[in-house]
């Protein structure tokens, strides 16, 4: 792709905050510097006295990462950052044109704000290591491997990305299936790539081989890049599974938020967009459940090109409702606590990364060491997950309200 600025477009008059995209990243910030409410835990605690307990297992579903094939609500956690990043893309480039910035700037800019993300997603998931863990599978440092790249698609043809997004898709899937590797022994497992015979026998039954966990193209080049870089140990395996070229599918899943954003930034009828968005959306569910069907499985923790779509699919639903909600009917008091959140993500990420465990301490220390256990044991994972996040939130209040908004 050419370095040179792309042909330009004038941008339309209108440049509105999209209170919906502060709303939905609010959404996601809120789940996961809460940990999700303690829920997946709490539904734990329950199962224990009640195994067969429907309503407890869909809990734990949605509020758990599922072991390998399938789509919780908390698997769309990462995914929905990815396309927020290439939503707000559209948006915040436009606004540094306006003001009279090159596109060299411009690239540079991001080119800066790439390295930035990856040094911090290194350094928030090295916190109480004993060394620096240089690794790239953290959500931060996934946007920064591939935002540089995002931003040479900003500015070209719809046709242009839609190319872009199948190649990268594409590519993966050939990379994957072309990879000369036949699979743990379902029967035997690997228990030295973390992958035991149980677990291989319940999560890997009729999923190709080369969809395997620790055992395909992109743990193979993990073993050799990580290995690279100075280690207190060798890499040998990720435990969840997850890989750094993650990165290159999750790509297409920004550039997909990255056409969003830019459809919803043109003066095109409001309800003309909605119905775009859930369209859009139903396809993307669809299309990834037949690629699934066809043997690329939905598996987020390496990013399959299906994952990749159907994912988005979810996230365009969500992206929908917040819109038709907040943007075309105007009902926006409900949603302040989400925007809040959402219009100072990295700090509250941060904390949530940092500061966790202290604030927890923290909390019994002035409260009581049985503070969390107010509603019983069985409750106490919610109760403190819902305290420590709401002191992360007062925190957020307190910036909002001083117009401190931490941006990289």
């Amino acid at each position: 792709m050419s370095l040179v600025s792309p042909p330009a477009s004038p941008p339309p008059a209108a440049s509105t905050r999209l209170q919906s995209l502060d709303a939905y990243r609010g959404l996601i910030m809120v789940t996961l510097a809460f940990n999700g409410f303690g829920l997946a835990a709490t539904a734990r605690n329950h199962l224990q006295a009640d195994p067969q307990s429907g309503f407890w297992q869909a809990v734990y579903h949605q509020f758990e990462h599922v072991e390998w094939v399938g789509c919780g609500y908390w698997d769309l956690i990462q995914p929905s950052f990815m396309f927020m990043v290439g939503v707000s893309m559209a948006y915040s480039y436009v606004n540094r044109q306006r003001e009279g910035q090159s596109w060299a700037r411009m690239f540079g800019h991001a080119c800066w704000r790439a390295v930035v993300l990856v040094l911090l997603g290194i350094f928030l998931t090295s916190n109480g290591a004993r060394a620096t863990g240089w690794q790239f599978m953290n959500v931060l440092s996934q946007i920064g491997l591939g935002y540089a790249f995002l931003f040479l698609l900003w500015g070209r043809s719809l046709r242009a990305q839609v190319i872009t997004a199948a190649a990268l898709l594409l590519g993966t899937w050939a990379l994957y299936a072309w990879f000369p590797g036949a699979g743990p022994d379902l029967a035997k497992g690997a228990p030295a790539a973390g992958v035991p015979a149980k677990w291989a026998q319940e999560q890997l039954a009729g999923v190709g081989a080369a969809w395997h966990k620790n055992a395909n193209v992109g743990h193979a080049i993990d073993t050799r890049l990580l290995n690279l870089l100075p280690r207190r140990e060798p890499f040998v395996f990720n435990t969840g599974g997850y890989q750094t070229i993650n990165f290159i599918p999750s790509l297409a899943t920004m550039l997909f938020g990255l056409m969003v954003g830019e459809l919803l930034r043109s003066s095109r009828e409001a309800r003309r967009k909605l119905l775009l968005l859930v369209g859009w959306g139903l396809a993307g569910l669809a299309v990834g459940g037949v690629w699934s069907w066809l043997g690329v499985p939905v598996v987020k923790r390496i990013w399959t090109p299906s994952w990749a779509v159907f994912s988005t699919g979810w996230c365009l639903l969500i992206l929908a409702a917040l819109y038709a909600i907040i943007d075309l009917r105007q009902w926006r008091a409900w949603s302040f606590p989400l925007v809040v959140v959402g219009m100072n993500s990295i700090a509250i990420y941060a904390m949530g990364m940092l500061l966790r465990s202290w604030t927890a301490k923290t909390l019994q220390t002035h409260l009581g060491e049985n503070v969390f256990k107010m509603f019983g044991s069985a409750w106490a994972p919610a109760v403190q997950a819902t305290l420590v996040g709401l002191m992360f939130w007062l925190v957020c209040w307190w910036m909002y309200r001083r117009k401190i908004f931490l941006r990289i």
